[in-house]
């Protein structure tokens, strides 16, 4: 498990370097939802591609160990997220959960469930006759 912690690490510095790629671009001509909106986008096909290549380089036993893993990376990607929000940024807990909250048009959460699911279905698709 601890390879799959550590591949964790390349993934937070693909998301900086896509929340960077918004910033310095489409951020300056859209409005800030659409932006993050894109950037998820964005964010969760570059993440999927690495997970994808993890998957392949370090099979997880089965699809039981697979979900495992996207529920820990889900898992320290939450708590990432809600220490930068609070302890870094000085944002009060109501303005850090505004980011989950899909009726407002925030998609995170969407990003949160590719992020769980996507070991597993990578390795189901290994796994799968056609």
């Amino acid at each position: 498990m601890i390879r799959y912690m550590l591949a964790w690490i390349p993934m937070l510095v693909i998301a900086v370097a896509n929340g960077a790629l918004r910033q310095l671009t489409f951020a300056k001509v859209m409005s800030e939802p659409s932006a993050h909106q894109l950037s998820t986008l964005i964010g969760s096909a570059c993440i999927g591609a690495f997970i994808w290549f993890v998957i392949r380089k370090w099979p997880p036993s089965s699809s039981r160990q697979a979900l495992f893993v996207g529920l820990l990376w889900g898992l320290l990607t939450v708590a990432f997220e809600t220490f930068m929000g609070l302890v870094l940024q000085h944002r009060p807990l109501p303005q850090v959960l505004h980011e989950y909250n899909l009726r407002a048009g925030r998609v995170w959460v969407l990003f949160l469930i590719w992020l769980v699911v996507a070991p597993w279905l990578f390795f189901r698709l290994r796994h799968a006759r056609f």
